[in-house]
């Protein structure tokens, strides 16, 4: 390990010693380290939104879809709706959006989920748009300082009328920094997109699933036939 590298890792054992390092390359690094902090927080501010909504929205499935299926059986339509209206998340919604229609037959049933499933995905990836633009905007930015900060390096370098290492190796410093703030934030609010995507992803997944069971429960339901088949029987829980 070099020395450079010992004095920092003794700074950040300290007491508040990183929040300190990081005031302080965030001082060194010039007004383009502002608009930098600004897409990260209001990145992670919609990323944070996103987690809780798409948790809450996060329920037990195939427990949902044997609750369905049981007040069908009992109940009837009426009583899956009452279900339904109950209970929170996207696939409860779909499912009461298709029990309403289901007394005008299955394929009414079927374009109302469909209809309704479109808007429940689009509620989902509400903000999503604006956490994407954080991710590109916040590198960008950061190179835009780099580039202002070598200008002014190099305008320093000419009044000064001569290349002095030291002016040239700070103000390189100070230039990149603002890059590498860019670059880290976009890191963190990318990490931040994949999970919202891949949480979203499979709540679409199981919407689809669960409404095929919905539509073929319906259709059995109108058949008289039974809607829980041994395996699935509470009591072989």
């Amino acid at each position: 390990m070099t020395l450079p590298s010992t004095v920092l890792m003794m700074q950040v054992t300290d007491d508040m010693g990183l929040f300190n390092v990081l005031v302080e390359y965030f001082n060194q690094g010039g007004d383009f380290m502002w608009p930098v902090l600004v897409c990260l927080i209001l990145g992670l501010a919609i990323f944070l939104e996103r987690l809780i909504t798409l948790n809450r929205a996060d329920i037990n499935t195939r427990q949902f879809i044997l609750q369905v299926k049981e007040a069908l059986q009992t109940g009837g339509i009426s009583a899956a709706e009452e279900l339904c209206s109950r209970t929170r998340g996207p696939v409860a919604s779909v499912f009461q959006a298709g029990l309403l229609r289901a007394d005008e037959g299955i394929d009414a049933a079927e374009k109302a989920i469909t209809s309704y499933g479109s808007i429940e995905m689009s509620f989902l990836e509400r903000g999503l748009v604006w956490l994407s633009l954080f991710i590109a905007l916040a590198p960008l930015l950061g190179f835009t300082g780099t580039v202002i900060g070598m200008v002014q390096a190099f305008d320093a370098i000419e009044v000064a009328g001569d290349i002095s290492p030291s002016l040239v190796a700070g103000g390189i410093k100070v230039a990149l920094l603002t890059t590498l703030a860019g670059l880290m934030s976009a890191i963190i609010l990318q990490v931040g997109y994949n999970y919202c995507v891949s949480k979203i992803d499979r709540l679409v997944v199981d919407m689809e699933e669960s409404s095929i069971v919905l539509i073929d429960s319906i259709a059995m339901m109108q058949q008289g036939k039974p809607l829980i088949s041994p395996s699935e029987s509470p009591d072989k829980e």
